[in-house]
């Protein structure tokens, strides 16, 4: 069976991170997407602000997040997979606060993922088109902090994740990072043969994905094994609103906005066995507090559904004048 995961943004709390653990196993969640980008949030980034709470050494934040650690073991969720706080490279901003993101926050984001026994980290590349004046060049500098990361990546047994990524200008969405599946299946394949290891994997986007209008059954298909973990949901095809799948439609005939037929066809192809997780913590700020177990458990129920449908065998029967018209 697949494994079904939420962030634990708006779930877990540090002051008693037990009860969040416990509540989302007795839900049906087994796995958590680690939230360590809300230690240190992309809103004040590309403000040119940050916080101090990276300033702490390695050890000093593995003892702060040793209770979550705990908490996770003992409730039977498995932290799956970690998202890296972004971005880590601002465009514009000082050399100092660059040189922080990626000298420091970088490397301890991959030293906290190995203390929680998390395998997989996902991280954001540069979004510098128009700084650069192209695409190669902009992946060039992604590249740049992959071999930084991808050592130590490869000594701690984890597989750093580039996710499919939108951009915007004058008002419009563009393609960002990771649109391109032939890219990123040559990327990936040439750095983990770099490294004799898988050192770099991908994490699929749905919402991102729905956005610039990425066939994801193909995209999917593509990527094979590459993929390793998912970040799952739904907008309205115009802003990346991070809701619950099936709550938009695109016609009052109530066709859904995002095509989940084909997200669940394309995982299905690939055999997809890791973890369903959901990237819907701003969902849960839309309802009130009352009613916010309510959704956390429809969220799950969507899990369900979508893992019962990708591990369903199809079958397709046609009568015999059928056939034969078919393969004349």
């Amino acid at each position: 069976m697949l494994s079904i995961g939420v962030q634990t943004k708006n779930v877990i709390e540090d002051s008693c991170p037990e009860e969040g653990y416990v509540r989302l196993r007795g839900m049906g969640f087994n796995c958590v997407d680690f939230s360590l980008n809300c230690y240190l949030k992309n809103t004040d980034l590309y403000r040119q602000k940050r916080n101090s709470f990276f300033d702490r050494s390695a050890e000093e934040l593995k003892e702060y997040f040793a209770p979550h650690k705990k908490a996770a073991e003992a409730s039977g969720v498995r932290i799956h997979q970690m998202h890296m706080p972004y971005p880590v490279y601002v465009p514009g901003g000082t050399r100092t606060l660059n040189d922080y993101l990626w000298k420091e926050v970088a490397p301890k984001s991959l030293q906290i993922c190995s203390f929680l026994e998390c395998r997989y980290l996902v991280f954001h590349g540069f979004k510098m088109v128009r700084y650069l004046g192209s695409e190669e060049k902009e992946w060039e500098q992604t590249e740049k902090l992959i071999d930084f990361l991808a050592p130590t990546a490869k000594e701690l047994g984890i597989v750093l994740c580039m996710e499919n990524l939108y951009d915007g200008f004058g008002g419009h969405l563009t393609e960002g990072p990771g649109c391109s599946v032939r890219k990123a299946v040559e990327r990936i394949d040439r750095i983990n043969e770099k490294y004799r290891t898988e050192v770099l994997g991908f994490c699929f986007d749905t919402g991102h994905a729905n956005l610039v209008g990425i066939d994801m059954e193909s995209f999917l298909t593509a990527l094979g094994s590459r993929l390793k973990v998912l970040h799952i949901h739904d907008n309205d095809g115009i802003s990346d609103l991070h809701q619950i799948p099936f709550v938009f439609t695109k016609s009052r005939e109530n066709a859904p906005s995002t095509d989940w037929d084909g997200f669940i066809r394309g995982l299905r192809k690939i055999n997809f066995d890791q973890t369903l997780s959901f990237e819907t913590a701003p969902a849960l700020d839309a309802f009130p507090k009352a009613l916010r177990q309510d959704a956390l458990e429809l969220i799950a129920k969507c899990g369900k559904y979508f893992a019962d449908e990708i591990c369903r065998t199809e079958t397709v029967s046609v009568n015999n004048d059928e056939k034969s018209e078919f393969f004349s």
